[in-house]
């Protein structure tokens, strides 16, 4: 099935099609608001303390207007961008993010930082306001948010760090970290921590250090020597990440993870892989036997979208690469997908 077009070539928002996705969709949704609603009732019978109350309140208040925000954007490729508030212009890791979100800009993807200054600043520079998006903290201290997002109707002001980093995550395709203290420690971490257990769909993530610099490889040689070597993750969690001081090397990696890759998604005890072209014979095969300890039973299989994916009307056209997976080996299944790019 294809989709009616405008003139840019992009899918028509008006298409029959996706209308009728669009109705399907809210039908689904209607007993997740109920559920939402009933949860709230139940707070009452609960007798929840005020401060619960206020909790509960402005994460709901701000995640739905962050889901708002990126709602018109979801259909964009969006690398976040992690680093140090506190980095100057004139330092190498500041040059390094203009760079890179400059490249990442001229290929069409938007830059999501933090939006204060330092490395958050540096990837608004490059990626200009229009590729642009921004997740400020409200703190006392060192987070207004940078003259390139601020006052952008892409930037989003958030009380907590927790709501914050689930829209970090959630919404982007790609994770670049560039030197940092505290803050970006933990969401580099926090992000291979939800990629090696499954929490977030596969992405790319890249830690980019200065030319000749040695921050990330030191913390790769820590994992190594103390994590790996003491059983603590297994060597394929290795795969999860990309450590390099080239911003060249640094798009490479992004851009290359969906070179045939497109999206991932779980239809009960089937992964499904949307791929940007059909796998020829000798691929699969070579699929089959590097990959059978991934499989839980039944082996590889290529396929059209299955029936509860068509409401996803911009996808429906790609091939699928469909499997049990284990839901174990997450760092097998990004040397899967590397297999699957590598054929192209």
């Amino acid at each position: 099935m294809s989709l009616m077009a405008d003139s840019s070539g992009k899918p028509n928002p008006q298409s029959p099609e996706r209308k009728v996705a669009t109705n399907l969709q809210g039908q689904r949704n209607a007993d997740l608001i109920d559920r939402i609603k009933e949860s709230a009732d139940q707070l009452a019978d609960d007798r929840s303390s005020r401060g619960d109350l206020k909790l509960l309140s402005r994460t709901l208040r701000e995640l739905r207007y962050a889901f708002k925000v990126f709602a018109p954007f979801r259909r964009r490729r969006k690398v976040t961008v992690f680093g140090s508030a506190r980095t100057p212009a004139e330092h190498p890791s500041y040059v390094q993010a203009v760079q890179f979100g400059k490249q990442m800009a001229e290929r069409d993807w938007l830059v999501v930082t933090g939006a204060a200054s330092g490395i958050m600043e540096a990837g608004h520079l490059g990626a200009g306001r229009d590729h642009s998006m921004g997740l400020n903290i409200m703190l006392p201290f060192e987070q207004e948010a940078n003259p390139i997002i601020a006052g952008d109707h892409k930037l989003v002001h958030m009380k907590y760090f927790f709501t914050r980093k689930v829209m970090f995550v959630k919404e982007c395709d790609a994770v670049v970290c560039l030197p940092g203290g505290f803050g970006t420690l933990d969401e580099a971490l926090e992000v291979l921590t939800l990629l090696q257990t499954g929490k977030r769909d596969m992405v790319p993530v890249v830690l980019l250090d200065q030319p000749g610099g040695t921050y990330w490889s030191t913390l790769d040689r820590f994992i190594r020597e103390q994590l790996l070597q003491h059983g603590m993750i297994s060597d394929e969690d290795l795969s999860l990440y990309c450590v390099t001081d080239s911003c060249d090397r640094a798009v490479d990696e992004v851009l290359r993870f969906f070179r045939v890759f497109h999206s991932m998604r779980y239809v009960r005890d089937q992964l499904v892989l949307r791929l940007q072209r059909e796998l020829d014979a000798d691929r699969l095969r070579a699929i089959g036997e590097r990959f059978a300890d991934i499989v839980v039973s039944g082996g590889f299989r290529v396929g059209a979208a299955l029936d509860v994916e068509k409401s996803e009307v911009d996808l429906i056209e790609l091939p699928r690469l469909m499997f049990a997976f284990n839901r174990r080996s997450l760092g097998r299944l990004r040397q899967l997908i590397d297999f699957i790019n590598a054929s192209d």
